[in-house]
């Protein structure tokens, strides 16, 4: 039933785009927040963006503010994160997260998280 499946990932050049799309068993707003998090070797998981299911309301962390969009389709199913202005930073697996309590960037908010879909930013 509590179910997140990531897609879109892949290779990009600096300076080029991607959507990633989280597809969400159920419904989005099963959930109080959902969110994108990404990890590269070697570093911990950080958060990206998050969005409250009540309301709408957006976070995002420093890195991720201003090339960065979360958001939910009409059918509030599948959670997209679009991503422009690609740094090799940026490298890292994604992973899309469910949680039921607050909502922000922090993993600890989290409790439900999906495969990962790899994205490479290369020059």
């Amino acid at each position: 039933q509590v179910r997140l499946a990531e897609s879109g990932g892949g290779s990009v050049q600096v300076g080029g785009s991607l959507r990633l799309s989280c597809e969400v068993s159920g419904n989005i707003n099963s959930y109080s927040c959902v969110g994108w998090f990404r990890q590269a070797p070697g570093k911990e998981r950080e958060g990206v963006a998050a969005l409250k299911t009540a309301g709408g309301s957006t976070y995002y962390s420093v890195a991720a503010a201003g090339r960065t969009t979360i958001s939910r389709d009409n059918t509030a199913k599948i959670l997209y994160l679009e991503m422009n202005n690609l740094k090799p930073e940026d490298s890292a697996m994604y992973y899309c997260a469910g949680g039921n309590r607050y909502c922000g960037t922090y993993e600890e908010y989290f409790t439900y998280w999906g495969q990962g879909t790899q994205v490479t930013v290369s020059s």
